[in-house]
């Protein structure tokens, strides 16, 4: 069975159910795998034809261990991948050229790609949850569609209370509204006066609060918990196979704020998959191309841009990609991490970069660029993108410059109707606008404004659970 460990160091061999149950590390860290369990090119052709659902048994059941019985797994998977997605791919590829794809990842309740992880996460919370007759609290925060998601998976569970920051007034008003307009009593939405970098700060200081965790038992659902890592490979490795992996290496255009979806990739190609290259894409808050230009990563002002879900100047996730590519240098990741914190800035050694950038490369988009690619999509395949997956798509066709030989998937990660003016903006006409997202226009929303304060966070999330 795989034990977990904090990229910090501090803490060793941990289960998957803690680690479920939880956000961060005691000593602040996130979760890894001790080993990653490895997937053989012979597993990858039994894979072809395989359904969605099957494939996320075989990747997925090694981390789990025996935390969740095989029949019950089996139930989950098939609960999740058959009846929540609407389309029988799952995660579908299109091709939009020579070599190129964008692989949809908007099928889900709530048009986001969130929704391959999340609609699983609650499940196994549920499930994990009525084993240990325990109650969980759980709280996140999203720059726009974690939280809707999150929501939706956890809405109807008896075992969790969720709370959900988002910025106030800086998120689309069709992802707010996915959000608050779900009536629900266990479901919390708090929209704070800042930006999200300070919406994911304060969730942090919150799961390093010790008395506030032991009274309210806290968990993440962004992706700073492991589980959303984890699931986020399959389609990676689904899109990877129908590309005809193992005999056919694949490069992904992600575009990134938190690095959890390009982490993510990282983790199926270290578990064997032939991914030939990831490739960044960020928008005018490009604090992860400067890494990748010059190897330091430093914190500069968010501006609001089309993209608003990449609106983010600390990328979590990067943590876990250094501790990989460092060799497990848990001390030096304690070390940059608390530089990072103290100064807003840090660098790393120039191995570690050089072995960061064997693997990665990175790409910014302004605003206008990402209205031009999705003109321009729209104009050669009459494809309708959002300017996320626009912000991606820049970033896969300067890859494919250099490499055109290896096919690219640039990934769709929002349904366009999320982003309705900038799509108008960029192609002269609405999107269309899917029946279920439709349905929350004209809907009541719940949700209460509050400072960006720690402790009035607390003092609200403390009054809402004892009521």
């Amino acid at each position: 069975m795989i034990g977990y460990i904090s990229t910090r160091g501090g803490e060793r061999n941990s289960s998957f159910a803690d680690i479920l149950l939880t956000g961060t590390a005691k000593d602040g860290g996130l979760y890894i795998p001790e080993a990653f369990p490895r997937i053989s090119a012979d597993m990858l052709r039994e894979m072809h034809g395989m359904s969605y659902a099957t494939i996320a048994k075989k990747i997925l059941t090694p981390f789990i261990g025996d935390t969740v019985e095989e029949s019950v797994f089996d139930q989950i998977l098939e609960d999740t991948y058959s009846t929540e997605f609407h389309h029988t791919a799952v995660a579908p590829l299109t091709q939009i050229g020579p070599n190129a794809w964008i692989m949809e990842l908007f099928h889900g309740p709530t048009l986001s790609f969130k929704d391959y992880a999340l609609q699983l996460l609650g499940r196994l919370f549920d499930t994990v949850l009525e084993q240990r007759n325990e109650r969980l609290t759980i709280i996140g925060a999203t720059s726009g569609d974690t939280g809707s998601a999150a929501i939706e998976a956890c809405k109807g569970c008896k075992n969790i209370d969720i709370f959900i920051l988002h910025p106030h007034e800086r998120t689309s008003p069709i992802q707010r509204k996915q959000m608050t307009t779900v009536d629900a009593p266990n479901v919390f939405n708090i929209a704070l006066e800042g930006h999200f970098d300070d919406c994911q700060s304060l969730v942090k200081t919150l799961f390093g609060d010790e008395k506030l965790n032991q009274e309210k038992r806290l968990a993440a659902i962004n992706s700073i918990n492991w589980a959303r890592i984890m699931s986020q490979t399959v389609y990676y490795v689904a899109a990877a196979v129908a590309l005809g992996a193992p005999d056919r290496p694949v490069s992904f255009s992600v575009p990134t704020g938190n690095f959890g979806n390009i982490y993510a990739a990282w983790v199926a190609r270290t578990m064997g998959l032939p991914a030939h290259k990831f490739i960044i894409g960020s928008n005018r808050n490009d604090i992860l191309t400067r890494f990748f230009e010059t190897g330091a990563m430093s914190v500069e002002g968010v501006e609001p841009s089309l993209s608003p879900s990449m609106d983010i100047q600390v990328s979590s996730n990067f943590e876990r990609f250094m501790c990989d590519t460092s060799g497990r240098a848990h001390q030096k990741i304690a070390q940059w991490m608390a530089e990072f914190k103290d100064t807003g800035s840090f660098s790393v050694d120039e191995a570690v970069m050089a072995n960061m950038t064997r693997h990665m490369s990175a790409f910014r988009c302004s605003d206008d660029t990402t209205l031009e690619v999705m003109r321009d999509c729209y104009k050669a395949t009459g494809q309708v993108i959002d300017p996320h997956t626009a912000v991606g798509l820049h970033a896969a066709m300067h890859a494919m410059a250099n490499d055109p030989e290896v096919p690219m998937v640039s990934l769709a990660c929002a349904h366009p109707a999320k982003f309705p003016d900038a799509v108008r903006r960029a192609i002269g006409r609405d999107p269309e606008m899917p029946e279920r997202l439709a349905a929350v226009m004209d809907q009541e929303e719940h949700f209460d404004i509050l400072p960006n304060d720690l402790d009035r966070v607390r003092a609200y999330v403390l009054e809402k659970t004892a009521a």
